[in-house]
């Protein structure tokens, strides 16, 4: 394996977050900050508790989350798709390194950056709520593989979009919708039967319940299917790289 190879991607790719530092990493937190500020003390005053837990603490693994799974697919998908754009893609493909060593370079940054930034929402959170971590280690795994994940999903979407206008589509109008649609906010048990058997098929509705329960060992769903349903979600967008390079799809025309 190159791995002075995939260490040049992956440093011009983080040397580019922190040349952008303000939009990669204090937008999001101070974002996020505004959330917790409007949900868990406007709406939080007048609800007590959700599952035995304050709504404040409540609702800081569903924040995380939903800058987590946003901006993984964002960074990833502008890391792609902007060598796609300005045609250095192919100095990229033609230099000594394999898809593989490619992929890890830039789904490896993106990861990276997300976790750095939830890590800091995690302790921005703490300033503003008596946060405890009933298992860091799952926790931190759910992290780690969320990141990872939804940073292979927006590789995907960036070698999908063919300009800047589908490249914010995806997280604009589905990743957004299906976090908020997902528990960040509330718990399941809250909605009328249908809507729970419906909100099943939102994959961060597991997401977000494991990362939950890491917390409080609360969630809507068993924590073992939650840590199943992001492994698979993990091995579908593998194979979809793998059919992208292995096809030329998007990347040889």
């Amino acid at each position: 394996m190159n791995l002075r190879g995939i260490y040049a991607i992956y440093r011009f790719e983080m040397a580019r977050a922190a040349r952008t530092w303000m939009q990669t990493i204090v937008s999001p937190v101070v974002t996020t900050s505004l959330y917790f500020v409007v949900f868990g003390a406007a709406i939080g005053s007048r609800v007590e508790e959700i599952d035995g837990i304050a709504y404040g603490p409540f609702i800081v693994p569903g924040l995380i989350m939903l800058m987590l799974l946003t901006q993984s697919v964002s960074n990833a998908a502008f890391g792609i798709f902007f060598p796609r754009f300005t045609g250095t893609i192919y100095e990229i493909l033609s230099a000594p390194v394999s898809y593989m060593e490619v992929v890890i370079g830039y789904v490896g940054a993106a990861a990276t950056k997300s976790l750095i930034l939830g890590f800091i929402i995690l302790i921005t959170a703490s300033l503003f709520v008596d946060l405890q971590i009933a298992h860091p280690l799952l926790m931190l795994t759910f992290l780690v593989l969320t990141a990872f994940t939804f940073s292979l999903f927006g590789f995907i979407v960036g070698i999908w979009a063919e300009d800047f206008e589908q490249l914010q589509i995806v997280p604009l109008l589905l990743v957004i919708p299906l976090t908020f649609l997902g528990g960040t906010f509330y718990s399941l048990d809250v909605l009328p039967p249908f809507w729970q058997t419906v909100s099943l098929f939102n994959p961060v509705v597991y997401l977000i319940s494991g990362f939950r329960w890491s917390f409080f060992e609360v969630s809507d769903v068993p924590i073992m299917v939650s840590l199943g349903m992001t492994l698979l979600f993990m091995l579908i967008c593998l194979t979809i790289v793998w059919w992208i390079f292995r096809t030329g799809y998007r990347l040889k025309s």
